[in-house]
């Protein structure tokens, strides 16, 4: 059972916390790490992109020349696909890029992740954030006092305005919520900061 210093604020050393084997203590699983990230890409993905058929093209109606007899190659239309300005052949629709993954993967997926921040010590247990007023000047110090550089994403048990508001205007800071974290955010920052609070309900989610 891996076992992490727990500090505040201030950074200083308070305590230390037992984390569980089941959530921070498993063999990373790589490949449903992938599976799971490209997953969570495709469902970003707005599939909103769309080009017009010869049909849907305005003009074209008229043959523009006779079938034989003047040395040309016969056309239809001049909006079919090889002609400027003429319809599009095969070109995007609209659609969903949405597919599902099955829930357990998805777990898997995020305890793996949990698993190799404590391996590589990307990990930091804070008791508490608490900051008295919204400012962003608060927070770079309390992350300063922790010694995390870097991309930091800040998991939180509950909202907390100040804290979120006070961090959204720090570069390659971003908090979150424990029932909101997902594969790509946990990837994309490198430093991972948990309350003790957050830590707990990470626990009993994801067992």
């Amino acid at each position: 059972m891996p076992k992490i210093d727990v500090y505040n604020i201030e950074g200083k050393k308070v305590s230390d916390v037992e984390l569980k084997e089941e959530v921070f203590g498993i063999e990373p699983n790589e490949g449903i790490v992938h599976s799971v990230l490209i997953n969570y890409l495709a469902n970003q993905r707005q599939g909103t992109g769309s080009t017009k058929t010869r049909a849907e093209v305005s003009g074209g109606g008229k043959k523009p020349w006779r079938q034989k007899g003047t040395g040309r190659a016969r056309q239809g239309s001049i909006r079919a696909p090889h002609w400027v300005g003429g319809g599009i052949a095969l070109g995007p629709k609209p659609r969903s890029y949405k597919y599902r993954v099955n829930k357990k993967e998805r777990r898997l997926a995020i305890r793996s992740i949990l698993s190799s921040k404590v391996l590589e010590k990307e990990l930091v247990v804070v008791d508490k954030i608490e900051l008295k007023e919204i400012k962003t000047k608060n927070m770079v110090n309390a992350l300063s006092n922790l010694k995390v550089e870097g991309k930091i994403l800040i998991v939180l048990p509950e909202k907390n305005e100040n804290v979120q508001k006070s961090a959204r205007n720090i570069e390659g800071v971003k908090t979150s919520l424990v029932n909101t974290i997902n594969v790509y955010d946990l990837l994309k920052y490198k430093n991972l900061v948990l309350t003790l609070d957050a830590v707990k309900k990470l626990e009993e989610v994801y067992i």
